[in-house]
């Protein structure tokens, strides 16, 4: 036998072997989950999520309460509070704006900062930045000093961002729009 078929002969065992373990393990699987209806596993997969974003807000409030912040909310349920209001128009879509700004987790641990990667500069509704940055950003004018809180949905969501920002963290921006055109 040559080399080249002793390698074909045993590439064609590997994969009967694999066939076989996976044959096996796909009728070996847990007879209810075989069962279970689609409805049933979307209904559990929202009982799941809707006990997350409670688990999440429930943070929120804590961080909010300990801090003694009076912060508004939206609909979409970023949390704001504007510390000194500035000059000048309110920011609008289509608008570059300039911030210096502080970024923390809700445990207090500072993650990013502009001290140190300089202003964030973006032109407001084109994206590149966190949603609820842009949402947020919507409701000041130049000059304003704000915190917003970000829930996980308005941040980097159920990845992170591969960075700083774990998975399904809520994020604090203290910051200060520097520049609007």
């Amino acid at each position: 036998m040559s080399i080249k078929n002793l390698y074909l002969f045993v590439v064609k065992m590997i994969l009967a072997i694999v066939f076989t373990i996976s044959m096996i393990a796909c009728n070996n699987y847990d007879s209810t989950s075989r069962n279970k209806r689609p409805d049933d596993l979307t209904e559990s997969l929202i009982k799941v999520n809707k006990h997350m974003v409670k688990i999440e807000e429930e943070d929120i409030n804590d961080f909010i309460g300990r801090y003694n912040y009076k912060m508004s909310s939206t609909g979409t349920g970023l949390r704001y509070q504007i510390d000194s209001v500035g000059y000048g128009r309110n920011v609008r879509f289509g608008d570059i704006v300039r911030i210096r700004y502080k970024v923390r987790l809700l445990t207090g641990d500072v993650i990013y900062d502009s001290d140190s990667t300089g202003p964030k500069e973006f032109v407001v509704g084109k994206g590149g930045v966190e949603t609820g940055l842009e949402e947020g950003i919507l409701l000041l004018r130049n000059g304003d000093r704000a915190k917003f809180v970000l829930p996980s949905h308005l941040a980097f969501g159920l990845l992170g961002d591969n960075d700083k920002v774990p998975p399904k963290a809520s994020i604090v921006y203290d910051l200060q729009v520097v520049d609007l055109q």
